[in-house]
């Protein structure tokens, strides 16, 4: 159903008050509602449209399709186990086996040495434990000024309260009545540690808490890490007596080549956020990774032991759990980090072969199978994607005028290919119109 053939402004009005009772995500409803894709079905790296449509999914939905869709090994790990018992709660004295499980395993391939693992739903969840974490640590250790969370220009880290307050998206800030929806917040530059050291001796470092950091920023453009800028962060983190929080919400489990981005730029965090991809999207899934720094002090055998209150309803789902030990078991199983490294090297070349023959492109970046191509001002990254859907391939604009590429890691070096070539039909496309 479209709503181009309206005859008049109070017709197009009821037309969208009466269309589907799901409100789209992250969307400007009225230029969206009548152009909507639903995707039917999905088998490897492409998905099909209600309307019989097979599209390549360039992006790998929102970062997370590892593995493509319809594994068949996926589903039967969630069928298993729904038909044993699909899930119980982790609160007190209560657990499950299979949260049990991925603990340990998620313990043992932490860039975080001696690890424990706190399980949730998803990425803004971790976001909001990780945050609130580094908050109490400071007050249990008696520093009750350390408050402030510093985050990036350019930053996203999910929609929940605290995700909205450390974004560096202003259009994921405005509206609320407030700056911050969680006081003591700032931003930091993307890219400059000495603009970041200058935030922190203007804040004060005894008023700070964390920095918040992607390891290459995702939705703010893809933006991989300046030479020696994490480096830098760490080293400031670590001069300053301030927690360092790396979001692998999108780098985690082999994205940039490594299980963690935390491995391949030789960061070392207090806190390691997580997500979609430790179960390749087939469950939601998230969690944080905490060093002994800060479990240590809960953990002790006494009755002054603090209680740190994190859980929710699907912490730690049975199935989600078994889905998640199943996708790490394929990973190692069929090599597909090593795959990621070399597909990186496609992914580069093409980039770059792009970038000379096409002077609308003004900048490409790729981090492992994570790519960023930003486009001239006389074209539209919205537009540009339209019109790769036309071509049967997705790709998703982002700030700063970019295009997102980030497929699935099972697909072949022709199809990457054959992906960048249909940008730039797309592009050509754009710029003759």
């Amino acid at each position: 159903m479209t709503v181009n053939n309206v005859s008049s402004p109070s017709s197009s009005r009821s037309s969208l008050l009466d269309g589907p009772a799901l409100w789209p995500a992250q969307a400007h409803t009225p230029t969206v509602l009548g152009r909507q894709l639903v995707i039917d079905r999905g088998e490897g790296a492409y998905v099909y449209t209600k309307d019989g449509r097979r599209l390549f999914d360039g992006t790998a939905g929102l970062w997370h399709a590892n593995l493509g869709h319809s594994n068949p090994e996926l589903a039967e790990a969630a069928f298993n186990q729904m038909m044993r018992l699909e899930t119980y709660h982790i609160f007190a004295r209560f657990t499950n086996d299979k949260a049990l499980a991925l603990g340990e395993r998620l313990a043992e391939i932490s860039p975080i040495d001696s690890s424990k693992v706190i399980l949730n739903s998803g990425g803004s969840d971790a976001i909001d434990v990780a945050c609130k974490l580094a908050r109490r640590h400071w007050q249990r250790e008696g520093l009750a000024t350390k408050k402030v969370i510093l985050s990036r220009e350019f930053a996203y880290h999910g929609l929940h309260a605290y995700g909205t307050s450390i974004a560096g998206l202003d259009f994921n800030r405005e509206g609320y009545g407030t700056d911050s929806l969680v006081p003591e917040t700032a931003r930091v530059s993307f890219n400059d540690p000495q603009q970041v050291g200058a935030v922190i001796a203007e804040v004060g470092p005894e008023y700070i808490a964390a920095i918040v950091t992607e390891p290459v920023q995702g939705t703010g453009g893809v933006n991989p890490p300046a030479p020696g800028y994490l480096e830098a962060i760490q080293e400031i983190c670590r001069d300053n007596d301030i927690l360092l929080i790396l979001d692998e919400v999108i780098t985690g489990f082999g994205r940039v080549g490594t299980m963690f981005a935390a491995e391949r730029y030789g960061i070392k965090p207090d806190l390691v956020t997580f997500a979609k991809g430790v179960t390749s999207g087939y469950a939601p899934l998230g969690g944080v990774l905490v060093s002994p720094r800060l479990w240590e002090p809960f953990y002790i055998d006494s009755p002054d032991t603090p209680v740190f209150r994190h859980g929710a309803t699907y912490a730690g789902h049975a199935t989600a759990a078994a889905v998640a030990l199943r996708h790490l078991e394929i990973l190692e199983r069929d090599r597909l980090l090593p795959r990621v490294k070399e597909l990186e090297v496609v992914l580069r070349t093409e980039f770059d072969k792009l970038a000379l023959r096409q002077a609308a492109v003004t900048d490409v970046r790729v981090a492992g199978l994570l790519g960023g191509i930003t486009l001239a001002n006389h074209l539209k990254a919205e537009q540009v994607c339209d019109g790769l859907i036309e071509l049967g391939y997705i790709a998703r604009p982002l700030r700063g005028n970019t295009l997102q590429v980030s497929p699935p890691f099972i697909i072949s070096d022709r199809e990457l290919t054959l992906f960048v070539t249909a940008i730039e039909q797309a592009i050509t496309e754009q710029e003759n119109r």
